[in-house]
């Protein structure tokens, strides 16, 4: 019996903690039950954990459909609120750039930051050296809008470019999200 241990709750959790990101096929069996010199088959063959809710789905979909149409030139939603035809409430704007609260915000601080001019510049993927200066004005007014909604300390700039990344609205935008505490990895 000295090659069998009784499980313990420490034990368990260290376990646990080695096993965290998998899922297994059926619940575990009772820790008192658990012959560690011949562990259950669950314990054995971990699946990868994938997380999928009803939501993600809808926005991969919503950037696929999007990816579609993404160069047709047709008007976004952006140019939309750019010309005032949709209400937004804005954060700061200059002659280059809008920033606009998101309307799904993903944080407490959650800002678009979009360039007045689209020039052909749907997603990042797409930049040419002519989009330099806009690309550069476009962080250094990131950076404004976090020192003006008071998360300079801490703030996330994302951009989502393509349909992987599930990217919806092309016309290239970033995200300034901050007001919490946000975690590594990302996705």
């Amino acid at each position: 019996m000295a090659s069998t241990a009784a499980l313990t709750t420490s034990s368990l959790l260290r376990r646990s903690r080695a096993l965290r990101g998998h899922v297994f096929p059926k619940p575990l069996p009772n820790p008192s039950s658990i012959n560690l010199a011949r562990p259950p088959p669950a314990l054995l063959r971990p699946r990868r954990f994938m997380c999928r809710n009803a939501a993600s789905g809808n926005e991969e979909a919503a950037a696929k459909a999007a990816a579609k149409i993404a160069d047709t030139g047709a008007p976004t939603i952006f140019d939309k609120i750019i010309a005032k035809e949709i209400p937004s409430t804005i954060v700061y704007e200059d002659d280059k750039v809008l920033a606009f609260r998101d309307v799904n915000p993903q944080a407490p601080v959650h800002i678009l930051v979009i360039p007045k001019m689209r020039d052909g510049l749907t997603q990042l993927g797409k930049a040419k050296p002519r989009h330099a200066e806009v690309l550069g004005h476009l962080l250094f007014a990131a950076k404004l809008v976090a020192e003006k909604e008071g998360i300079v300390d801490g703030f996330r700039v994302v951009i989502n470019n393509g349909p992987e990344a599930c990217q919806s609205v092309y016309h290239l935008h970033l995200h300034v999200l901050g007001g919490r505490q946000l975690k590594w990895p990302p996705g």
